[in-house]
């Protein structure tokens, strides 16, 4: 068998199938360090910088070590891209088959007894439910990612997918035909599962309820986009209901018991459908965020007849729920449901924060548990298992204390492996001079004035990452005033249409300008010159009106720590680190991070968000930003 150090050396199998591959400093290192981690069931956590090649250095020690191992990934998108393009490469690489599957969550299948009851549809979905029929026979996985004619938001979906609360299970008529039991039993059979964050953290949360697991039992779990994992975890063990879900449950009750004509019962369903829309007449009509103990007193009313409703109506389905299999399954959603109010309305039933998220037409209860890091600990430390934790932002330095303290990591081991591009040569940091406070109501304005004058300078298009979607709305409009400044670029800007469209075309002009905000400052990859400039209008310190910020804080605070300095700041140098990451994506690109926060040098902490940009170097000088393009702008030329 080929060794690992060979597999990434200069005679790599990879020479023939990845055009332009090279050996990459720390790329064998690593993957030793992997191997090494699943023979003896231990923690890593690995830093890697972009250009590592991290993908394969824990891909194919996962494949050699025999081992029965799952691996998640932060995105469904990134989760197909290792399974269909990584995963047969590194196969065809070793040379031999490999037994793999893909899993994901229940409401990526088509849910065949659902499609079977999905016949009176509004008209705007009339054509996409006749697409979807047709497609039932020809697919084989029943993974709606399959259908690209039918659109990933398309509110035909709900309809002809499962979820936990309405799955039916062996009760179902078309169980044995079932695509989420089909890829579940593809997974216990597989030698290597890819899943994503939110399934394995659903299975760690059920599990943790004493639930039957239902992702196979792994000797190794390997979690890439690592950093994702502790917030992700703290919305997976907390409670949360939605007026939208419950308004979905009415609906549902009222479609499964038109046979039973009883006026009671009716009168009970149309009693909870009237507290429900109480309760939102009654909530706050600000949107946003609220913490609960602050409105209790003013929604007590509403939120009381809420419960009575769901109690009287839960009674009266249970009469009748021996009737069918649908209305035994409603009459413990309003069971699981009853519970869930409970919880998040009584002050003494759990210690967490609890929060309402109001929108125009909904709102949602939350529950959120001030800190996770002792469940995750009481998972992951079984003893039975190797864990390999890996992200491009982990440490701060080589420090990884704030990620694995969040985890309940006690005796991890921690590697970095910074890029192997020349940085040095290849980035410049540029810190507008004279820029005003974040704070100032002409801080946006202030900003594009000093980053526009660099598109003179670039043939190439440039990202501005905006903290807030106020600000992004605000360079919206200051371009508006402002066309000129453009230089004759196209202004593409988040929300006018998807994500993946929007740098699709990005990609594609090459010379664009896009304003975009959180959604943009991680897994996204623009190679080449048509991404010279990534300008970031602020230090991305969380909003203190957050509720996951505020349970975090509030729980440091009570073990009578900083919250700034323990918290807040790694996780603003983190993001930080995010952003940034977004500009030199190859051995050959080049280009400037424009940081547009006068604190960065002002203040002490200032230091801590420079140091992630090392070895490049800082400047105020528009000039030595001018010079420093010209260089790279006349290299590429040549090239």
């Amino acid at each position: 068998m080929i060794t690992l150090a060979e597999f990434f050396g200069d005679q790599s199998p990879l020479k023939k199938l990845l055009p332009g591959f090279q050996p990459r400093e720390g790329q064998a290192w690593m993957a030793e360090s992997v191997a090494e981690t699943i023979a003896n069931f231990d923690k890593l956590v690995v830093e890697a910088g972009t250009g590592t090649g991290k993908t394969f250095a824990y891909l194919l020690p996962a494949l050699q070590s025999g081992r029965k191992t799952i691996i998640s990934t932060g995105t469904k998108a990134l989760q197909d891209q290792l399974y269909h393009r990584d995963l047969p490469l590194i196969s065809k690489a070793i040379g031999r088959p490999i037994s793999t599957a893909l899993l994901k969550g229940r409401a990526n299948y088509l849910c065949l007894h659902r499609l079977e009851h999905a016949t009176d549809v509004a008209d705007s979905i009339v054509d996409d439910l006749r697409a979807v029929r047709e497609w039932r026979y020809r697919t084989e996985s029943g993974d709606r990612a399959e259908l690209t004619e039918v659109a990933e938001d398309s509110f035909v979906w709900p309809l002809v997918t499962s979820t936990v609360d309405n799955c039916l299970g062996k009760k179902c008529p078309e169980y044995s035909q079932c695509h989420v039991v089909k890829a579940r039993r593809a997974a216990q059979e597989a030698d290597l599962v890819v899943v994503n964050h939110h399934l394995l953290l659903a299975d760690l949360a059920m599990k943790e309820e004493g639930f039957v697991e239902f992702l196979p039992g792994a000797e190794a779990i390997i979690l890439d986009e690592a950093h994702q994992i502790p917030d992700l975890a703290v919305q997976f063990f907390g409670v949360t209901l939605g007026s939208r879900e419950l308004e979905k449950l009415v609906e549902e009750i009222r479609a499964e018991t038109i046979p039973f004509q009883q006026p009671e019962l009716q009168r009970r369903i149309d009693k909870l459908q009237t507290a429900i829309r109480v309760l939102r007449a009654e909530a706050p009509r600000d949107e946003g965020r609220h913490q609960l103990a602050e409105l209790l007193a003013d929604i007590h009313e509403p939120l009381e007849a809420l419960r009575l409703a769901l109690g009287d109506l839960q009674q009266a389905i249970g009469e009748i729920s021996d009737a069918s299999a649908e209305i035994e399954q409603l009459h413990l959603q309003l069971t699981g449901v009853i519970e869930r109010l409970a919880l998040l309305v009584s002050d003494d039933a759990w210690d967490g924060l609890r929060w309402l998220e109001v929108n125009p037409r909904s709102l949602r209860l939350n529950l959120t548990p001030l800190d996770v890091s002792a469940t995750l600990h009481g998972l992951i430390d079984n003893g039975h298992q190797a864990w390999i934790f890996t992200s491009a932002t982990l440490a701060i330095g080589e420090d990884f204390t704030h990620f694995t303290s969040r985890m309940g990591l006690t005796d991890a081991s921690g590697l970095t492996f910074p890029s192997p591009y020349a940085v040095e040569q290849n980035g410049l940091v540029y810190l507008p001079p004279d820029l005003p406070q974040p704070s100032d109501p002409g801080h946006t304005a202030a900003v594009l004035e000093s980053v526009t004058p660099l598109l003179d300078l670039i043939a190439g298009g440039m990202f501005c990452l905006f903290t807030s979607h106020r600000a992004l709305n605000a360079a919206r409009k200051w371009f508006r005033s402002n066309k000129k400044c453009l230089a004759g670029r196209k202004l593409l800007v988040q929300g006018d249409s998807p994500r993946d469209d929007l740098l699709r075309r990005f990609r594609e002009i090459g010379n664009a300008v896009l304003l975009g905000t959180g959604s943009f400052w991680e897994g996204v990859d623009v190679r080449g010159q048509a991404l010279t400039v990534v300008a970031i209008d602020k230090l991305p310190f969380g909003s203190p009106a957050d509720p996951l910020l505020m349970a975090r804080l509030e729980f440091i605070r009570r073990q009578g720590g900083n919250g700034f300095t323990e918290h807040q700041l790694p996780q603003a140098v983190l993001a930080m680190k995010q952003g940034a990451g977004r500009l030199l994506r190859d051995q050959s690109d080049y280009g400037v991070i424009v940081l547009c926060d006068p604190r960065i040098t002002s203040k002490s902490y200032g230091k801590a968000f420079l140091k992630i940009f090392e070895p490049m170097t800082t400047t105020s000088s528009f000039d030595d930003v001018a010079r420093f393009l010209a260089a790279h702008e006349r290299k590429g030329a040549v090239a």
